[in-house]
């Protein structure tokens, strides 16, 4: 390769005190075993030079890229509500940034690549599995239209990762609008410095938001934009059953993208209270709770930003930026309680109408899949069925065929406020497959693909599901295997590990 296939402007690189300049390890076999050809094209790459052996030592991290300037970055984090003031990149390395056709600045970051500063008392790697659950759990959200880091290239190292078993070993090529989280803000607030938490927002607000900058309330207004964009994220993990399911500081984006597919999972029979992170052990992370926890993360990024918010270093001012960012923290329920319906009301076919009447609609919708245990990804999409006439298949997921009935005669009375006609219903019921996946990454379809790829070398599996997740809308023949949720005895003891 004799040019370098990206062009670099590394801007975090040149904020000192922020990082620790490093190198990844050197491994024995770089093999690619992912390449996404299609977000190449999308960061202005040439794929056909990057999807070979060239990419694949690039993506091990044994061929540093011209213009690279690979570094681990420093954040801090609550994890499970306790806060760890020293967290950082332990296993993941920034190689750069680079800016994309449209103009937009985008992260390339390896992860896997080896021990870093921050590595503690882990070994920098990666396994397979957990890589390639990245790419699924990625690349499904992002066909939902949901915001989130994508993977670029998985490489397989050569070597042997020693977790509970031995393991492939496998580095992550992982693409973000920036990898900057609240962690980051409350790494340098915790040691009380200043003027490395308004140089981060500086960068911050010049990254994301630029209309802000120069501005004298832009602290505030970066808070703002920062619980927007989450509440906005979170409602749509809720209107497509994400669970994340290790929502720590750290792992809490500025840019409002979802980060770090770990121990998530999507559900399957409706249940609020489902966790299956095998570490989430009190159920933190619980899937009814993430709106409130979402708000008590950008607490914890307000607190950090409150001596910028002051308007100058005085008692009363101090308490005046409280005041306002509480107001902002205050605001995130309505914000995200807005994007949730405004979700829901696409769900079920509906255009804009009273607020308080279509919330209770849909609450009492999830009531009654919960009551009945009724997969809530085929639950919502049979729903499109019967908008065109056709109850049968909705009708067949309750045990009782007619359990439905006096939900259905509600949803029918107030969808045909906005007309009746037969043409009407069939044109609500196509809206409503646009936004209700029939394909959902199901949690024991991933694991067969997950288990065929690291235990026999076998992507083929892998490879179908990835496909079937892209194209999340379309029920045809060949995606039929996909929709079929696992048995009930499955799914009451999955359990999703955080893969480190």
């Amino acid at each position: 390769m004799s040019a370098s296939p990206f062009r670099f402007d590394n801007t975090y690189a040149r904020l000192p005190g922020f990082s620790a300049p490093w190198s990844p390890a050197s491994v024995p076999a770089p093999d690619l075993l992912y390449f996404n050809r299609a977000l190449a094209l999308e960061l202005g790459l040439d794929p056909d030079v990057l999807d070979g052996p060239d990419g694949a030592a690039i993506f091990a991290g044994n061929r540093v890229p011209e213009g690279a300037e690979p570094l681990a970055q420093a954040y801090a984090g609550h994890q499970f509500g306790g806060f760890s003031p020293q967290l950082g990149d332990g296993r993941a390395l920034l190689l750069g940034e680079v800016i994309d056709p449209s103009g937009a600045r985008r992260d390339l970051m390896l992860k896997g690549s080896g021990r870093t500063p921050f590595s503690r008392r882990g070994d920098g790697k990666a396994a397979v599995g957990p890589m390639l659950r990245e790419v699924l759990i990625g690349e499904a959200m992002h066909a939902l239209g949901l915001p989130t880091t994508r993977a670029l290239a998985v490489a397989a190292t050569g070597e042997t990762v020693h977790r509970e078993r031995p393991l492939p070993g496998a580095v992550l090529t992982r693409v973000a609008a920036s990898h900057l989280r609240v962690g980051t803000f409350e790494f340098f607030g915790a040691r009380g410095d200043t003027d490395r938490v308004r140089q981060l927002a500086d960068y911050a607000i010049a990254r994301h938001d630029p209309d802000l900058a120069g501005t004298s309330d832009r602290a505030l207004g970066l808070l703002r934009r920062v619980a927007q964009r989450q509440a906005a994220l979170v409602a749509g993990w809720m209107n497509v059953g994400f669970i994340h399911g290790v929502m720590n500081t750290d792992n809490v984006t500025i840019s409002g993208e979802t980060i770090d597919y770990g121990p998530c999972a999507f559900l399957e029979a409706y249940d609020p209270d489902a966790v299956f992170s095998s570490i989430d052990h009190g159920g933190r992370y619980a899937y009814r709770n993430q709106p409130p926890v979402t708000r008590w993360n950008l607490a914890r990024l307000a607190e950090t930003l409150l001596p910028l918010i002051a308007a100058e270093d005085s008692k009363e001012a101090m308490s005046e930026a409280i005041r306002q960012a509480t107001g902002v923290i205050d605001a995130f329920p309505e914000w995200y309680e807005d994007a949730l319906l405004t979700g829901q009301r696409a769900k079920l076919g509906l255009h804009g109408g009273d607020d308080a009447t279509d919330r209770a609609l849909a609450g009492d919708w999830l009531a009654l899949l919960h009551d009945h245990r009724v997969d809530f990804t085929l639950g919502w999409r049979r729903l499109a069925d019967a908008a065109d006439g056709n109850e049968g298949p909705l009708r067949a997921l309750f045990s009782n065929p007619q359990a439905p009935d006096a939900w259905l005669t509600r949803w029918r009375a107030r969808a045909g406020g906005e007309g009746d006609a037969a043409a009407d219903w069939s044109e609500r019921a196509e809206r409503m497959r646009r936004v209700n996946p029939a394909v959902i990454p199901r949690n024991h379809r991933v694991e067969e693909a997950l288990a065929a790829a690291s235990d026999h070398g076998d992507l083929g599996p892998f490879r179908r599901l990835l496909a079937a997740v892209q194209r999340p809308y379309d029920e045809t023949p060949e995606q039929a295997e996909y929709l079929t949720p696992a048995r009930a005895e499955v799914t009451a003891c999955y359990r999703t590990f955080c893969g480190t």
